[in-house]
């Protein structure tokens, strides 16, 4: 059996395992189901993106027939808050909840009282919208006690008018939604972890490389090649990497049809192979040095899940003492290189260590082979 040979057969293997077919199509669903999740959580939580799409249907106030027609009201509507009245708030509060998102009245004293259904999806924004329009209409009770009139009143309320001037049009990447809370979560930890999950279920689906060739007993066969050790190892890395690199290509296509851009993917994909190899590299590690794929398994199970801290917890962390040891995380690095088209050369110098280290897994990977091979031989 020559090289060729063992990845032709590793290939195989691998296109007939049924799993990894259904695992490719398990990472097409949580694809589209995490867009789709940024997507609703950044309409929750971004009421400039709710108000782009025309939902105000989910955000209808009830007040009391006595506010009709008050700056109150205006100052509500201006947040494209749906208005409606009642008799008094009492009759309103029965609608809280199902009906209405908020009830407003003014109390004995000339004080806003607010009650707001904090059980609702979109009780974020309505809070947001709310407190706005109170903050607007309060300072404006107040400005008009002091004696000020409306044209003054209105200078104190905006004494800068903002016009945005929007430059280089023609080159503006188009996005699915223009929205910052979207922005930050797609690429800032969706994008990662999309782009990183076919290594993570290599490395699962590698674990059976060498202790399942025990279990098969073929094992003896796959010592008795004239291949060395290191290409061995080779053989049984390359199948299952290509297979990861292609999945990978092809997220980053769909995200590009989504409407998510990924920039850079030459040297994307050269991050992912880097740590491709890692991943692979220790699943056939574990391989090698337990004694059945459900010991396999475990052990890839506990890494990965330390894996996943190391790489997506400094994606959540601002911290100015550790951030010179997070330019070092590889998914840091993805997310600078996915999000910009422009490219500081100073990321390569960042990415070393992360091709060391996976070269280092690599190299004792062939030497823990080589020991297992002396044994049986």
């Amino acid at each position: 059996m020559n090289l060729t040979a063992l990845i032709k057969k590793e290939a195989q293997d691998i296109l007939e395992n049924k799993i990894f077919l259904l695992v490719v199509v398990v990472q097409l669903f949580i694809i589209l189901g995490t867009f789709g999740l940024a997507i609703s959580t950044a309409m929750v939580n971004d009421p400039a993106v709710i108000d782009s799409y025309g939902v105000n249907s989910a955000f209808k106030v009830g007040l009391s027939k006595d506010l009709e027609q008050s700056a109150l009201a205006d100052d509500l509507e201006s947040q494209k808050l749906e208005l409606e009245y009642f008799n008094t708030t009492q009759e309103a509060n029965k609608f809280l909840g199902t009906e209405l998102v908020a009830v407003i009245g003014i109390s004995s004293q000339g004080e806003v009282q607010v009650e707001l259904d904090t059980s609702n999806v979109f009780y974020p924004v309505a809070s947001t919208k709310i407190s706005k329009a109170v903050d607007s209409f309060q300072l404006q009770r107040s400005l008009q006690s002091s004696g000020l009139n409306s044209e003054q009143i209105n200078a104190i309320k905006e004494p800068v008018k903002l016009k945005i001037v929007k430059l280089e049009e023609d080159n503006a990447v188009n996005i699915a939604m223009d929205s910052s809370y979207f922005v930050e979560v797609m690429y800032g930890f969706i994008v990662p972890f999309i782009l990183l999950l076919p290594f993570f279920l290599a490395s699962n689906l590698v674990t059976d490389s060498i202790v399942g060739e025990r279990e098969r007993k073929t094992f003896e066969v796959l010592l008795m090649t004239p291949l060395s050790s290191s290409m061995v190892v080779i053989g049984k890395i390359i199948p299952v990497l290509s297979f990861s690199l292609i999945q990978s290509l092809a997220w980053i296509l769909l995200l590009d049809l989504l409407q998510v851009p990924i920039f850079n993917t030459v040297l994307l994909m050269l991050i992912l192979l880097s740590l491709g190899l890692g991943f692979i590299g220790v699943g056939i590690l574990i391989s090698i040095l337990v004694d059945s794929t459900k010991e396999a398994n475990s052990a890839i199970t506990l890494v990965l899940v330390f894996a996943t801290f190391i790489l997506f917890v400094p994606l959540f962390i601002k911290s100015d003492i550790f951030q010179a040891l997070f330019n070092f995380i590889p998914t840091v690095l993805m997310v600078k290189i996915a999000s910009s088209p422009a490219i500081n050369p100073e990321i390569l110098f960042y990415l070393l260590p992360t091709i060391l280290i996976s070269i280092l897994i690599f190299m004792v990977t062939v030497r823990s082979f080589r020991h297992e091979r002396a044994i049986r031989l």
